[in-house]
């Protein structure tokens, strides 16, 4: 073979080579992105349907709505393995539907719930501002102790401060951890918190939830005041 024809042969390989794999990369991206999307459009679609469950419907029929919406989260959960935002919905949703249950028969739903709350922050305990922390605590100081259940009101401080630190200003963080303080007769320090909540930045797109949420840090505020 020509030498010249060789060497113009071996560089226009290269350059396919090159262009195949920036078309590679650029492909992954893409789809990497949409993945992303995916995940975020399932998962505020998820969020907004609990909202309207849980500030909107009437209570004798939130347990049926939140059973049949934490049907969906798992499927949406398994269509996004490995990312961590769906497991920590799931899990306020059979937290919600075990919350609405209530007695015993809710311990199989709050355990499930601390299992989705595990796995995701073993995936990324960081996602949604320390979402996850907030909502395992949550369950630790709610649900009863051992024999019955895992309740553990010094494991539920260690997770509702970690959710602070990643969310000092966060209207759920400060919320959940003025309650904990509450219920365990600590009133005058939940009041800074529960204050905090009331004055929290408002979130993107949570209008509804931050409004219901709101007004639950008030209520807990007249309680703890008029108790004085």
């Amino acid at each position: 073979m020509n030498p010249i024809l060789h060497i113009h042969s071996k560089l226009s390989m290269r350059r396919a080579l090159a262009a195949l794999t920036t078309a590679s990369v650029l492909a992954a991206i893409w789809l990497s992105s949409a993945h992303a999307a995916n995940v975020d459009g399932a998962v505020t679609e998820l969020q907004r349907e609990w909202e309207a469950i849980r500030y909107q419907v009437p209570a004798p029929e939130r347990e049926k709505r939140f059973e049949a919406l934490a049907a969906k989260a798992h499927a949406v959960s398994e269509s996004f393995a490995g990312r961590s935002e769906p497991l920590v919905w799931e899990g306020i949703i059979v937290s919600s539907w075990a919350g609405e249950k209530g007695g015993l028969g809710a311990l199989g739903l709050v355990k499930q719930a601390k299992s989705l709350y595990e796995a995701a922050i073993q995936l990324d305990g960081n996602v949604l501002d320390g979402s996850a922390y907030s909502s395992l605590g949550v369950l630790y100081y709610k649900v009863p102790g051992w024999p019955l259940g895992f309740g553990d009101k010094a494991k539920a401080q260690q997770l509702l401060q970690k959710a602070l630190t990643l969310n000092p200003q966060g209207i759920d963080a400060n919320f959940f951890y003025g309650e904990y303080l509450l219920e365990t007769r600590r009133a005058d320090e939940a009041v800074t918190y529960l204050e905090r909540a009331v004055q929290a930045p408002p979130r993107a797109g949570r209008a509804l939830a931050d409004e219901g949420r709101r007004g639950e840090a008030r209520a807990l505020l007249v309680k703890v005041r008029g108790s004085n």
